[in-house]
């Protein structure tokens, strides 16, 4: 038994599927089957039933794969040890963020990142939140961005930045010749949210809670950008994170966005670890350089 017969266990219990598996693992696929049935005569039982139509393990392959992620994980932290001992920012370095974060967010951090940390070799994915923090918990990722609060149980959290709401509407809405609105405003309106998933469809909701909105029932976005479309096509009104706003960023339909007066709604965006990283140094380095790569207009 090897780490690598470990890896093709996890990669089939993840993927259900020994194509995708060996794909994942850059091996071919009879070289993954072929090492799960010598792990398995190894161990003297089945992990996989082995069926036509769906891979499905057994109970002790259940058990196998539960532990051979800690195992794996173990391995993971004592490589990164390794690197960090000689450099924490030089090296592999995999980055999750949110969807309506991430798009908007990079243009930002990343030439900056380059610039600071020219060791460094980004892996950058973008997922919901309770997927980002499965993959981190299982050492997928090494750090997340995305917005607080969250169960951090296992986490260190840096707090980075608020992000300030806007409020976009069609244009020659009733409400687009203010130069600025109040929640009060937002009263009789209904309000165009994302699909469940979206932590900003929860903070959104928040927002409309306290200015006495209501969700527009016919319609949920899968992106930002579908509800900015909707929104230029007087389908109503919704809230933007102020970076989906900033010029350059995302697509630009004729749409009209205004300033929340005090108190203006926000979200705090932060950046997770692992609490066992050996890169906490290199984190606190990170989280300081998106700060300072961020447009001077951030918090109007």
């Amino acid at each position: 038994m090897n780490i690598r017969d470990l890896e093709y266990l996890v990669a089939l219990d993840e993927l259900r599927n020994f194509r995708k598996a060996s794909e994942r693992c850059h091996v071919t696929q009879p070289t993954l089957s072929g090492q799960l049935r010598k792990l398995e005569e190894h161990l003297g039982v089945l992990l996989v039933e082995r069926t036509k139509r769906k891979v499905i393990l057994t109970p002790v392959g259940k058990e196998v794969v539960r532990r051979a992620r800690m195992i794996l994980q173990e391995v993971e932290q004592i490589e990164e040890i390794s690197v960090s001992f000689k450099d924490p920012m030089q090296g592999k370095l995999r980055i999750g963020l949110i969807p309506t974060l991430g798009p908007y967010l990079l243009p930002f951090m990343i030439p900056a990142m380059i610039q600071e940390y020219p060791r460094l070799q980004l892996f950058l994915y973008e997922e919901q939140t309770h997927i980002l923090l499965n993959k981190l918990n299982n050492a997928e990722l090494d750090a997340i961005v995305l917005a607080l609060p969250v169960s951090n149980n296992g986490f260190y959290e840096i707090e980075l930045f608020d992000e300030p709401f806007l409020l976009a509407l069609p244009r020659g809405h009733e409400l687009s010749i203010k130069e600025s609105v109040s929640l009060s405003d937002l009263s009789e309106e209904k309000i165009l949210l994302l699909e469940d998933g979206h932590c900003l469809r929860d903070q959104a909701l928040e927002v409309c809670m306290m200015a006495g909105a209501t969700e527009n029932p016919e319609f949920q976005g899968t992106s930002l950008e579908t509800l900015r479309h909707m929104v230029s096509a007087g389908m109503g009104v919704t809230l933007m994170p102020y970076f989906s706003v900033y010029p350059n960023s995302g697509s630009n339909p004729p749409l009209s966005y205004l300033h929340f007066e005090d108190p203006v709604p926000s979200r705090k965006i932060g950046l997770l670890f692992r609490e066992s990283s050996q890169r906490k140094e290199g984190f606190m380095s990170i989280s300081e350089t998106i700060r300072n790569s961020l447009p001077d207009s951030t918090n109007t």
